[in-house]
């Protein structure tokens, strides 16, 4: 579909909003656009990272308003596509990121691997800023981590940090957020149908090329790339891997709805055939 709205209004450079397109090499678990899409539209944020990299939502972000600013500088127009919602709001909201003290966060994921340590960071966490706490899961080690870690470098409350995510606020440039939502139904048989063509198109030795050349611990967060190591391994069958990998596709996409639900600003274009909703998309965008 963004393909389509691109060609159609033909002043349109595509930004992927995606956390793991940026990385290289990982294209069939990502579904990254292949090079026959990038020759039809200009794709930016794709394939702009080594799997061995950190990649974090403030290096999104300052590489996503260059994107766009670089767009805008040529007359054109950027059409934002993704579904990471944090990434999302990093770049059209004013959100601020604090820098890194890895030798703190080292110290704290050091804590969080010893037995009761998470509860006992997670309880820190409570104590020292109770909003923080409240829209952090107690088994979310990395977020727990941050949180800590950033109050550590700034000595203020992680929450302190920007306007918030709870906060709605005009963009930081003129934009449009639209959404695209299809039956439940629907949209499982999709996940299930792109998880097969994942195995069909070579996950498995994707995956095996990624983990022997070393990976970040974002990179590693891809879906379905922990199931098709197991099947490399011998620690499970395909049709297993396939089954897991589907149920966390589904699992993920929820949270994505869930996300994107809660933020008013988005028009919503939906049903049972969402590759007919070009021309309402359009006259949204108009």
């Amino acid at each position: 579909m963004a393909l389509a709205f691109a060609e159609t209004l033909g002043d349109i450079e595509i930004v992927t909003v995606d956390s793991m397109q940026v990385y290289r090499g990982l294209d069939v678990g990502t579904a990254s656009p292949s090079a026959a899409e990038r020759d039809r539209v200009t794709h930016h944020l794709v394939d702009v990272a080594d799997p061995a990299e950190d990649w974090s939502v403030a290096r999104f972000q300052a590489a996503a308003r260059a994107a766009v600013a670089d767009v805008a500088s040529r007359g054109r127009r950027a059409l934002l596509v993704g579904g990471t919602g944090l990434y999302v709001r990093a770049v059209v909201d004013d959100l601020r990121f604090p820098g890194q003290d890895l030798a703190v966060r080292a110290e704290l994921e050091a804590r969080a691997a010893t037995p009761e340590g998470l509860a006992a960071l997670h309880a820190e966490l409570c104590e020292r800023d109770p909003v923080a706490a409240a829209r952090t899961e107690p088994g979310n080690v990395r977020r727990i981590v941050r949180a800590l870690e950033v109050m550590a470098i700034t000595g203020e409350p992680f929450s302190a940090s920007g306007a918030g995510l709870d906060a709605y606020p005009e963009p930081v440039f003129p934009v449009r957020l639209v959404g695209i939502w299809c039956p439940a139904t629907v949209l499982d048989d999709r996940i299930a149908r792109r998880v097969d063509g994942m195995y069909a198109d070579g996950l498995v030795d994707e995956a095996r090329r990624a983990a022997a050349a070393g990976w970040s611990r974002t990179a590693a967060q891809a879906i379905g790339y922990r199931e098709a190591l197991a099947v490399a391994a011998g620690e499970c069958t395909e049709a297993e891997a396939r089954a897991t990998t589907v149920v966390r596709t589904r699992q993920f996409a929820r949270r994505q709805i869930r996300w994107f639900r809660r933020d008013p600003r988005v028009t919503w274009l939906g049903g049972p055939e969402p590759d007919a909703l070009l021309p309402a998309l359009l006259e949204c965008c108009r």
